[in-house]
């Protein structure tokens, strides 16, 4: 099975939902997860804020935020995982920000992809997407040594970003289980 097929089921055996608040990936994530038979137990649904105000206006995004950091940003992915995690009352939250291309933008490189996660317990926080076998080191301004970005064109910076996303989340879910039954063996 795929990453998605895989990330249906775990969701679904433990009895859990997600949403997704995509920007440089346009609903990509979303169709990922839709093309699973059964997503319709765990998807609740998602935003697009392709558009930096919408980021606000739909997903909640304090404005101070996009002000001070950006709309590529840990940041603001965090933020956005949060706001899209309270709009879709959803279990879990992916966000997904960044630089596709083919062009910087704002001083960010291209393949520049920020993720955010929001839990069931309040916690959230962002990851730099950095996939294995896919990134690339680059030398990005406000950092003293070389960053990891996504190689590739537009389309596969978007499709690997998503991909990248949901594998990530899997693996936490992963984990969360390892600990339930290893908390269950003591």
């Amino acid at each position: 099975m795929g990453v998605c097929e895989d990330l249906v089921a775990a969701l679904r055996r433990r009895g859990e939902t997600v949403a997704v608040c995509e920007s440089l990936t346009g609903g990509l994530a979303s169709a990922m997860l839709v093309d699973v038979p059964g997503a319709s137990a765990v998807l609740r649904g998602g935003l697009i804020t392709y558009a930096t105000d919408l980021k606000h206006t739909l997903a909640g995004v304090d404005e101070e935020i996009l002000a001070t950091h950006g709309p590529v940003s840990p940041e603001c992915a965090t933020a956005m995982a949060e706001g899209v995690r309270q709009v879709c009352g959803s279990d879990w939250a992916v966000a997904l920000t960044g630089v596709a291309g083919p062009e910087p933008q704002d001083g960010h490189p291209v393949g520049e992809v920020w993720i955010g996660f929001a839990d069931p317990t309040g916690w959230s926080g962002a990851i730099r997407a950095c996939p294995q076998h896919h990134h690339q080191w680059v030398l990005q301004r406000g950092y003293s040594k070389p960053v990891p970005v996504i190689a590739g064109n537009r389309a596969e910076i978007r499709s690997i970003a998503a991909r990248f996303a949901w594998h990530t989340l899997l693996g936490v879910l992963e984990e969360l289980s390892r600990e339930q039954i290893d908390g269950f063996n003591r």
